[in-house]
């Protein structure tokens, strides 16, 4: 682990190579588990305030889903999160031609009917951020269905934190991710 600002940073973000390969695992990182996508608190705003530029882009059931649940939910630990259609698929997930899932809010954002992306959570993967009073810790999240990504993030030489670096901008801003890429090159 080492610190930057006050976040605290895993190395694996360094040390480990990602490159999300949506032809083999066709997006099931949006569709698989039992949680929604997790969302800061001007996030929920954000998703009130757009669903109805992004609405022309989802499925029945994800609007079903969201008109019953809302465009974010509280869990029961008191965490913010998109809602499930059934338990099982985020309500925002959509899917192409090929049957890959991908993010009604990033087509509506392609398409320029929005200026947001999507939830950082979502746009930070594998990355997962962990809030705490005094720092936020940065971490890798290992999942097996993203084999496929980290076996092409070693054949193309892509650590994680390359990934997903315009998330980490976005995130933490420009002067911390420059931080970041010192660290790693010493750490080379």
């Amino acid at each position: 682990m080492f610190q930057i600002g006050k976040t605290i940073i895993s190395e694996e973000i360094i040390e480990k190579d990602f490159l999300c390969n949506l032809s083999a695992c066709k997006g099931a990182c949006c569709i698989d588990g039992d949680a929604g996508a997790p969302l800061e608190q001007d996030e929920v705003k954000i998703l009130d305030d757009i669903y109805s530029k992004v609405k022309p882009f989802l499925r029945q059931e994800g609007i079903d889903a969201i008109e019953a649940q809302g465009t974010s939910i509280v869990t029961d630990f008191g965490e913010l999160e998109t809602p499930l259609i059934n338990g099982a698929d985020c309500a925002y997930v959509i899917f192409d031609e090929k049957k890959t899932a991908l993010c009604a809010i990033e087509e509506a954002y392609n398409q320029g009917e929005i200026s947001w992306k999507k939830p950082v959570s979502c746009h930070l993967y594998p990355i997962r951020i962990k809030d705490f009073t005094e720092f936020s810790a940065v971490n890798y999240d290992r999942w097996e269905i993203c084999d496929d990504a980290c076996t092409l993030g070693q054949e193309l030489g892509v650590p994680i934190y390359k990934f997903v670096k315009e998330a980490l901008i976005r995130k933490f801003g420009e002067d911390w991710y420059m931080e970041l890429e010192k660290v790693a090159e010493t750490y080379k």
